[in-house]
């Protein structure tokens, strides 16, 4: 994968602005530089 496979356009209104009631309604993406990998 490449970086620029995640350049898309995100509207502001579905940018979070407070965290989700429960923590295993959440996401996230970790990026793992040393080993090229996501």
């Amino acid at each position: 994968m490449r970086l620029s496979d995640y350049d898309f356009d995100l509207p502001e209104e579905l940018i979070a602005q407070r965290p989700a009631p429960a923590r295993d309604q959440s996401r996230l993406l970790v990026v793992d530089r040393a080993r090229r990998s996501f």
